[in-house]
């Protein structure tokens, strides 16, 4: 069939937003291409082994994915040929191996970008083009304006290693979701972040590793740990990246020990999978027509222009500056709208965001950034997409109204 040179919509970056926006997109009518660096679809879910998949929103679409994705078993193992199937069902393109090095601008129009593969530099010429890639790698090389980091400092969330575990005795094995569970949770040395506390001052862990969350996997005598913190780093410096997988691996080891010696059914554990990249929560958040900030959050702000509705997950910002959380505990929020305006970059044309990149806040994107929040903005920058091409306009002219349309998300809230 060979590689499409010129599409209605091209998603950069093959997370669940990416797909997401990929599938939704082609399920409109437009001839959509997805590309990915990678070489497999899913994201932090596949690559980073970040799970389970949190966050809760009021998605047709995201719902159709959870029950898919259960109907596997929740297997990440194969998510990403669950991701696969959705797509080529939908009649989505997917070019795998393929590195956005450039981009191709008219003016203040995005047309397009050139990737690096195995066949050299190779040009897609877009209508719509979709930056999918969280670090919002496209809208940067477009020269959109953004932010990073805390807005009185700059620090960013640290990066983790997240990893698997096995060997695990789970009729026994610890379980621990937050710095909030391990208060209350107990183990025979005492309440778990105490334990953790004093294995940090007798160098048993890392002095960023602040708290040891364990989520259960659906495997026989398998976990999944997000520990690991590297504090100071920035996931768009190639130097931090290589700095924090390095350290970050060392960090899992040494929390590995730890449960073994400190942990009741990890006496035998070992460490069953280590993903193929760092985890990276957060780098550059694009500056939109609109913009979401901890207010809205907190307040649970419905927007007219929604084309995300009852997104719901805390403000987890992890500590910046040190371990644990920055601010002692995860702050709740209410279940808040996104505005379409927070895809859509404040100059570039031919260009919409999805995913972590979106602008919001510091506080904000602590909790629009998870997995299943992403697949809702994904799947809404895909339907605007798909609309801008039908009505041949920029995405910045397309009513929010018939973007909610596409997605089931007209008429009245429930």
């Amino acid at each position: 069939m060979g590689i499409p040179r010129e599409v209605d919509v091209l998603v950069c970056g093959a997370g669940p937003a990416g797909v997401a926006a990929a599938i939704n997109a082609a399920r409109a009518g437009a001839r959509t291409l997805l590309i990915e660096r990678c070489g497999r679809l899913g994201g932090a879910a596949v690559v980073n082994l970040v799970g389970p998949l949190m966050g809760a929103v009021a998605s047709p679409f995201v719902a159709e994915v959870t029950r898919r994705f259960e109907a596997t078993g929740k297997d990440y193992g194969t998510l990403d040929l669950m991701y696969a199937d959705m797509l080529a069902e939908a009649g989505a393109s997917v070019l795998l191996h393929a590195w956005i090095c450039d981009v191709i601008k008219e003016g203040p129009r995005l047309c397009g970008v050139h990737f690096l593969s195995k066949q050299g530099m190779l040009p897609i010429r877009a209508t719509v083009t979709i930056d999918a890639t969280g670090d919002g790698d496209v809208a940067f090389l477009a020269g959109a304006a953004f932010e990073k980091g805390r807005e009185d400092d700059g620090r960013l969330q640290p990066m983790s290693i997240m990893f698997w575990l096995g060997g695990i005795d789970k009729s026994r094995g610890l379980l621990c979701g937050s710095e909030e569970q391990a208060v209350k949770t107990h183990v025979p040395e005492g309440p778990w972040n105490e334990v953790v506390r004093r294995g940090i001052e007798t160098g048993e862990l890392p002095p960023n590793v602040g708290v040891i969350r364990i989520y259960e996997l659906e495997r026989p005598g398998e976990r999944i740990v997000n520990a690991t913190q590297i504090n100071d780093v920035d996931g768009t410096r190639v130097e931090d990246l290589t700095r924090a997988e390095l350290e970050g691996r060392r960090q899992a080891v040494a929390v590995r020990d730890f449960l073994r010696r400190h942990a009741p059914g990890y006496e035998n554990c070992f460490i069953s999978q280590m993903p193929e990249a760092i985890g990276v929560r957060e780098t550059r958040r694009f500056i939109g027509l609109e913009r979401l900030a901890r207010e809205d959050l907190i307040a649970g702000r419905k927007w007219d222009s929604a084309v995300v509705r009852d997104a719901n997950f805390v403000i987890d910002i992890h500590n910046p500056a040190g371990p644990g959380q920055a601010h002692g505990f995860a702050e709740k929020a209410k279940p808040y709208d996104i505005p379409y305006g927070c895809l859509v970059p404040l100059k570039i044309d031919g260009l919409l965001l999805a995913g972590r990149c979106i602008s919001g806040s510091h506080e904000a994107h602590a909790s629009y950034r998870v997995q299943r929040i992403a697949l809702a903005i994904g799947a809404a920058a895909g339907a605007a997409a798909a609309e801008a091409v039908a009505s041949g306009v920029q995405p910045r002219d397309v009513s929010p109204a018939a973007v909610q349309k596409r997605l089931g998300l007209s008429g009245e809230r429930l």
